[in-house]
């Protein structure tokens, strides 16, 4: 007669198998970031985030001003994977196939060629995204979702490892055509970038101004990242949280069935679905990334405001009383019982 096998052993089998996988396969993740952490100074939670996201097979939104070193963050992240990188500047007169590229006429074989735009690479930086008008916009959110693009009824699928950081640039805000909440929803994160600390800045002075700048070298392979999404995918996420995160999404809907009565007239709508599958993969690769098989409530908490930020639409008396998405996020996490 076969054994009944206990499913509670059965899945900790599964958790304890999980953990010995992934600190076996996170080794590259310290030779990436002695990489990244030779040539950008500070912005910890940037990139934690940015390689949260990397793992989790999703994109960035980034917000903040110039010179806090957005660019170069992504370029020195494809230095060390050995990855292609590109970036486009969104300006005004962009059309959308500076992005995804064209039909070429060859007049000495008399046939039309596709010339691919800079769409087609591994990470790709789109500088001040809402300077382009919506057509630009919408070709690059689509290749996005989509991971193709068509050109004269050819298409063509974008590279595997793809990963989009955007960046806004928060202050001015003349000549902009701003992100529609159903476009910006594509994204995983939202980070909000502020100036690094003076002792951080100090160092960047003396890297940044020697007589040889900083570069990274390629530690990582493409193949690895690919290899460690598929390992992210397995990272245990126990039904107890998943209801957690559930919670989370609906209390930005109906905060006063929650007990945030408080919060219904501050916001005018809530998180997609797309909030709650982010939560759950974001935190999968944010376990990951600290060599765990499986979730933990911190692992939600910590990456919730990114996730959520950009989802929550204040109200007219919000933005009247000076409250931001943030603060509203804040008090849900405080509000809903951890599990």
């Amino acid at each position: 007669m076969t054994p009944v096998r206990n499913p509670m052993s059965v899945m900790q089998s599964q958790i304890d198998g999980n953990t010995d996988s992934i600190a076996h396969e996170t080794i590259f993740v310290n030779d990436l970031l002695a990489q990244i952490n030779q040539v950008i100074v500070g912005q910890e939670k940037l990139v934690d985030r940015v390689l949260t996201a990397l793992l989790a097979d999703g994109h960035v939104l980034l917000e903040g001003v110039p010179g806090l070193a957005k660019t170069l963050l992504i370029k020195t992240m494809a230095e060390a994977i050995h990855a292609d990188f590109a970036r486009i500047q969104f300006t005004p007169d962009l059309l959308p196939a500076d992005l995804i590229g064209t039909q070429v006429y060859n007049p000495q074989m008399g046939v039309f060629s596709i010339h691919r735009g800079p769409l087609f690479t591994n990470l790709l930086l789109a500088d001040e995204i809402n300077r382009a008008p919506a057509k630009v916009q919408s070709a690059l959110l689509e290749a996005m979702q989509e991971r193709q693009i068509t050109i004269a009824s050819k298409t063509d699928k974008l590279p595997e490892l793809f990963m989009v950081m955007a960046t806004q640039n928060p202050i001015e805000q003349e000549g902009t055509y701003p992100l529609p909440e159903a476009q910006v929803d594509r994204f995983m994160f939202k980070l909000v970038v502020d100036y690094p600390a003076r002792n951080d800045e100090r160092n960047m002075l003396d890297r940044m101004t020697g007589a040889t700048k900083p570069h990274a070298r390629a530690v990582v392979e493409p193949a690895t990242i690919l290899n460690a999404r598929r390992l992210v995918k397995d990272v245990y996420v126990d039904e107890r949280l998943k209801d957690y995160v559930l919670n989370l999404v609906i209390a930005t809907r109906k905060p006063a069935e929650n007990g945030l009565a408080n919060l219904k007239p501050l916001i005018s709508f809530g998180a997609s679905p797309r909030a709650g599958i982010y939560l759950i993969e974001a935190a999968r690769a944010h376990a990951f990334l600290h060599g765990r098989g499986f979730v933990i409530p911190d692992d939600v908490k910590e990456i919730a405001p990114d996730v959520l930020r950009h989802r929550v639409i204040t109200s007219y008396e919000a933005e009247a009383e000076n409250i931001s998405s943030d603060e509203i996020v804040k008090q849900i996490l405080t509000k809903v019982n951890v599990p």
